[in-house]
């Protein structure tokens, strides 16, 4: 028995690849295994090569394998592709009907199974997928009953039928390679899993969700990969509490529209990716000019212009730190995983709402769309803080019909905030430099005093965790730092690290902007060497690290641009090539 597995299943876009993932990873998922997957897709609707790769555990996993112990083809080019990740003992079970093949050097074995043509006997041949999932089965010695459920809840709208011979799909894939290999079937079957229900679920539903628990009531959006999810969820849900989404023409539109639910004192969330981003870059100067809170998410992915819109990468970086013309207060946070996804949803209203300044909620491709076990949310932790929004306020009447002071020069540099329609609080809002009242002014004095203001605030913007530690030596040979989704791959690659006998210590950036200079200091000034770890060309984390930490000489890019997330052993070898 083992206590791991890696599965992945390809085939061109449109031919149920997803779906096919889906039902295998849920099921295996109710039965209690951690489980970790990512979804290699094209930019297109249909056809072009797609593969749901899935990591199956009995302990926690937050990184896709090096390596792959089943593969499933629906064609030719899903074995020649991805068939190099076979480990010695693999197996691809592909559709007889393409006349598979595998190289001649594969240590891996091969078996060919009609799903076609016992899916089209049942009556349908999309019904292939099916029939894949139970040969799957049969080399796991899973119980075909423990899809049942799952394919209730997937086809039961269609009717009992359809559910009956989706299921008798399962079964005579299951049963064509028990009878086919016989007593020679090498099964892969896996330990027990503890049975403890868990959440199974992609970084945007979790961001979504944090949003709702985060008392987000409005969503003005426009659709682009890989974002749409968040959108997608809360159209779902967001009536539910008395909400709405509501889709714009653009990202310029969007981010406007965003600017007016938060100033009438509806929190108001908007979400795109890089080129939905720089739409937005005027409008989240008007954000930090008016002081009026903002929170977007930006999914990162493959650039520049459309670039490769359904690949990883984290090149966004710099874009969200320094992209707004002009000198704004801004906040870049950077969760690392699903479950951070979802409470740094929350936290990104109170510090939006507390600093009444633009909050990027920055993920990548791998953290959006990556599907994998969650822990149950802990609700108790969900702390809403409006700072100094004032719903209520009893402002005197002013005789002299003088405007509020809305821009009133403070020295924490937040001002009292009110919506609009409240009695004697009239203001003027402009996105040309004003004075405390919000009346134009360029008088140079007004100027500094009123940049000044606004600045002050990152001097007391504070983040319960901005940098993730994982430093047991107090003298590391390597300090391994990453953001975003790589948390996962380099924990992983630091166990193979201390078996090699290299000391290695781990700082993941969660607060980007303003940037945990004194968190991250001490750990770089003594490690031998920093090893950044970046999905990008140019290196735009360590870039920010000497910026702000110094220690240039010590710092070594390992950097991967090419769509692909990185692996373990990626890692691994490149900070093992340094000792």
């Amino acid at each position: 028995m083992i206590n791991q597995l890696s599965w992945k299943v390809g085939g061109q876009q449109g031919e149920g690849i997803e779906s096919t993932g889906e039902i295998f990873s849920i099921a295996l998922n109710r039965l209690g295994y951690y489980l970790y997957g990512y979804r290699h897709f094209s930019s297109r609707i249909k056809g072009g090569h797609t593969n749901n790769k899935i990591r199956v555990s009995t302990t926690q996993v937050r990184s896709i394998s090096d390596d792959l112990d089943i593969l499933v083809a629906f064609d030719q080019e899903t074995i020649d592709v991805n068939s190099h990740e076979l480990r010695e003992g693999g197996v691809v079970i592909a559709d007889s009907k393409f006349n598979p093949s595998i190289s001649d050097d594969s240590k891996a074995s091969l078996y060919a199974v009609p799903f076609t043509e016992i899916a089209s006997d049942l009556g349908t041949s999309l019904m292939k997928n099916m029939v894949a999932v139970g040969a799957s089965s049969a080399l796991l010695d899973l119980d075909i009953n423990v899809y049942l459920e799952v394919v209730k809840e997937i086809f039961g709208r269609k009717g009992q039928q359809v559910v009956d011979k989706n299921m008798e799909a399962i079964k005579s894939g299951a049963d064509y390679l028990k009878n086919q290999l016989g007593e020679t079937i090498q099964t892969m079957q896996l330990e027990k899993a503890d049975g403890k229900k868990r959440m199974f679920m992609i970084g945007n539903d979790a961001i979504a969700m944090g949003a709702l628990a985060g008392g987000a009531r409005f969503m003005p959006a426009y659709p682009i990969t890989p974002a749409s999810e968040i959108m997608e969820y809360l159209i779902k849900k967001l009536p539910e509490f008395g909400g709405t989404v509501i889709q714009t023409e653009d990202e310029i539109a969007a981010c406007t529209m965003a600017i007016g639910g938060n100033y009438a004192g509806v929190r108001t969330l908007t979400a795109s990716a890089g080129p939905g981003l720089s739409l937005m870059m005027e409008a989240i100067g008007l954000s930090g000019i008016t002081e009026t809170p903002l929170v977007i998410v930006d999914t990162q992915r493959g650039g520049p212009s459309t670039g490769l819109p359904t690949k990883q990468e984290q090149s966004d970086l710099m874009a969200m730190i320094y992209g707004t013309h002009g000198e704004i207060p801004k906040v870049v946070m950077a969760p690392s995983t699903v479950q951070e996804a979802f409470y740094d949803a929350v936290e990104a209203f109170n510090i939006a709402e507390e600093f009444q300044c633009p909050v990027i909620l920055l993920t990548d491709l791998q953290l959006s769309l990556g599907k994998q076990t969650v822990e149950p949310l802990d609700y108790s932790k969900i702390e809403i803080r409006r700072g100094k929004l004032d719903l209520n306020p009893e402002l005197p009447d002013n005789p002299n019909k003088d405007y509020f002071k809305r821009f009133e020069v403070t020295e924490d540099g937040v001002s009292t905030r009110i919506v609009p329609g409240t009695k004697n609080g009239i203001y003027h809002v402009t996105g040309v430099e004003h004075d405390e009242s919000g009346k134009p002014s360029e008088s140079a004095s007004n100027r500094n005093a009123q940049m000044d203001k606004r600045l002050r605030k990152l001097d007391n913007i504070k983040f319960d965790t901005p940098v993730h530690k994982n430093a047991k030596y107090e003298e590391a040979d390597v300090l391994i730092v990453g953001f975003n989704s790589t948390r996962g791959t380099i924990e992983e690659a630091m166990t193979r690290l201390e078996q090699d006998g290299i000391k290695a210590n781990h700082a993941h950036i969660r607060l980007l902007h303003p940037f945990p200079t004194n968190e991250l200091l001490p750990l770089m000034q003594s490690a031998k060497k920093v090893v950044v770890v970046e999905n990008n060309a140019t290196g735009q984390l360590a870039n920010i690290m000497k910026m702000n930490v110094g220690h240039a000489e010590k710092i070594i890019n390992l950097l991967k641009y090419d769509g692909n997330p990185f692996i373990p052993h990626e890692i691994h070898t490149k900070c093992k090539e340094l000792f």
